[in-house]
This record gives C-alpha cells, structure tokens and sequence, in this order.
C-alpha cells in the first residue's frame, strides 16, 4: 500500500496530537491515526488507532532526527501498555539520562483487535497489519516527528505476541526496520503438546457469536490463531477455517488445514522464504526464559535458533534464568540489562548511516 504515502500530507491520515508533558525527562505525545488497512475486515477492527511516541528529554531543544524504536505490545493489551503498565517511561528516561542510551523516539501503538489480537499478521478477516505497520505507522511517525529516514535508525520489539510480531514484520520488512528484539517470543515452532489439543472444539462448534468465546482463554487465543492464519471471510461468526473438529469425542484433524497453519503460523517454517530479508538486518535477538510454564515456548525457541543457524542468519539467542513475563519491566530488568542496551549498540543514529 505504498501508493498511499504520497497522500499523507493531504489528508489520507486524520492526525490529532496533544503533548502530555512530564515533570522530567521525555514526554508522552498522545496520536490518533487512520488507515485503511483495516477496510473489509469482518470482526470489527477500526480504522482509527490511538498511538502513544515517547520523545526524548532534548527534543523540544534541538532539531536534530532521532533514531524511532517501535513497540509490539501483547494479547488483550493495547498501546497503554508499554508506558502506563510497564513504566516505559522511566526506564527510558533513566537509560538516557545516565548516558546508556543516546536520545531516541519510542512508539507505542493500539494493535488490539475485538478478538483480543490479531497476531501481526495480514488477513482478510482482521486487516492487513504488515502494511499497517511497516508503511503506514512508520510514514505517520515520519511525517508527524523528526526522525532519520533509513530503515537502520528504526528498531522494533515486543514480548510475547508482540515479540512474534516484532520478527515476523522485521523479516518481511527489512526495508521499514533494521534492528528487531524479541522478548519470550510464542509461535516460533512447534513444541511437545498437540496444538489443536488445545482449544475446546465443542464449544467453539456451537459458538454463534464472537462473544460466545469471551472467557475460555484457550478459545480467545486460538481464535486469534486462527484468523490469522486460516481466515475464511464467509464463515461467521468466527471467519476461520477449523483445521480440526470434534467427533464422538474423538479429536479428528484435517491433515491440509494443520499444514496450511503452521506453514503461515510458526517462524520456524518461514526461515527459508525470508533467510535473505534477516541477514540484511543491522542485529537481530531474541531471548526467553527457561523456566516458562509452557515449555513448547522453551522448546520452540531454541530450535528456531538451530533453524537460524542452519541458514546462516545472523542473530543472538538467550536463554536466560527466568519464567514466562520474569523480569522483563521490573527495576533492573531485561529492558534495562538487555533490551535499550541492545538499540544503543545497533541502531544508527547518524543520518549517513544504513
């Protein structure tokens, strides 16, 4: 949808901006973007998509271009997450104003969907979220804010679901993001449990809304799943393809169905196609704890690593002493140990740099 970006200065984007100014340090600018990305959906997503940029403690000083580092946030989270949940704020402004980050613009955008999530990835039934955010958030951000213009000034990470999605746009999109982080990221590869073990098949038969899978947490993030990746626009109410039902109480799987999602879901199969698109990245991590509850995630992620590897791709890897969401946000956590470190060593932050 590049076509697009040549209207941004002409109205394609309705823009509404207010500062939020904090007593030290950066400050929060509150944004509103439109984008049809979303146009034809068929669960509701809207169009319009609050943003939240952090800008740096010097920015209202100078006119230099600042580097952007873009946020992922995860399932039922929204673009609140990141500096009202997390305190991305102060962790922020502390790397910065010890001297451990050079000044840069930090993004936090709504990816919610009615669904809770809509996994980053492009589908007719929840909109085209690679456009949405390789072309449109960043030509937005461009054209609202004073940033370096090469995809080597731009970071993107996330945890979780967002660090999946933080991976997945950043090997499609080497041209948009440079450096990408993944903190704990699902749905790299298969792990030992059976995945259509998982959702209650009974219920979502008899489902004959959306809000019919409301509480069922393994039903909410399966629907995700599903819609992501098995989307079928004239199924309603829940507009995807079950690659598995249940018969009898038996568990009866559809062998073309399973192939189709986990070729689209898990990163691990997508390592071939985008080989090339990840090397040309400036730096590339990921990590995960290894105490994580469900240890699929543990599993999974060391074996994308080895998958990785066995393509050449250049990345780092941790498995660090931890469980699911440990010591990510808290005082003295990744963010500060890892994560900003990791932006200050690899993303450019002068204009001639690639």
């Amino acid at each position: 949808m590049n076509w697009k970006m040549s209207l941004i200065s002409i109205g394609l984007f309705a823009v509404a901006s207010s500062p939020a100014m904090a007593e030290t340090g950066g400050q929060i600018m509150h944004n509103t973007i439109v984008s049809d990305a979303f146009d034809g959906n068929r669960i509701g997503v809207a169009s319009e998509r609050d943003i939240q940029v952090y800008l740096p403690p010097d920015y209202d000083q100078t006119d230099q271009a600042y580097p952007v580092v873009y946020y992922l946030h995860s399932f039922f989270e929204d673009e609140t997450a990141l500096f009202d949940t997390y305190d991305g704020k102060a962790h922020i402004d502390a790397a910065i104003t010890s001297g451990h980050l050079d000044p840069v613009i930090v993004v936090a955008a709504d990816f919610s969907t009615p669904t809770g999530g809509g996994f980053y990835t492009s589908s007719p039934v929840t909109g085209d979220w690679l456009s949405f955010i390789a072309d449109d958030l960043v030509a937005h951000i461009a054209a609202t804010y004073r940033t370096l213009p090469q995809p080597g000034a731009r970071g993107i990470f996330g945890q979780h679901a967002g660090a999946y999605g933080a991976i997945r746009i950043a090997s499609r999109r080497p041209d948009a993001f440079g450096v990408v982080y993944g903190m704990h990221p699902v749905a790299t590869g298969h792990g030992n449990i059976l995945m259509q073990s998982r959702p209650d098949w009974d219920a979502l038969a008899a489902a004959e809304t959306l809000g019919d899978i409301k509480g069922n947490f393994l039903n909410e993030i399966f629907t995700i799943i599903y819609q992501a990746n098995l989307p079928n626009p004239d199924r309603p109410p829940l507009y995807f393809d079950p690659p598995a039902t249940r018969e009898n109480g038996r568990l009866v799987m559809d062998p073309a169905l399973t192939e189709k999602l986990q070729q689209s879901f898990f990163l691990e199969r997508h390592v071939g196609d985008y080989a090339e698109n990840l090397k040309r990245l400036r730096a590339f991590k990921f990590d995960w704890g290894r105490h994580d509850g469900n240890q699929d995630h543990v599993y999974s992620n060391q074996f994308y690593s080895r998958k990785l590897n066995e393509f050449g791709v250049p990345h780092e890897a941790e498995e660090y002493n931890g469980g699911w969401g440990d010591g990510m946000f808290n005082k003295g956590g990744r963010i500060e140990t890892d994560v900003l470190p990791f932006f200050q060593r690899h993303l450019a932050f002068e204009e001639d740099l690639s």
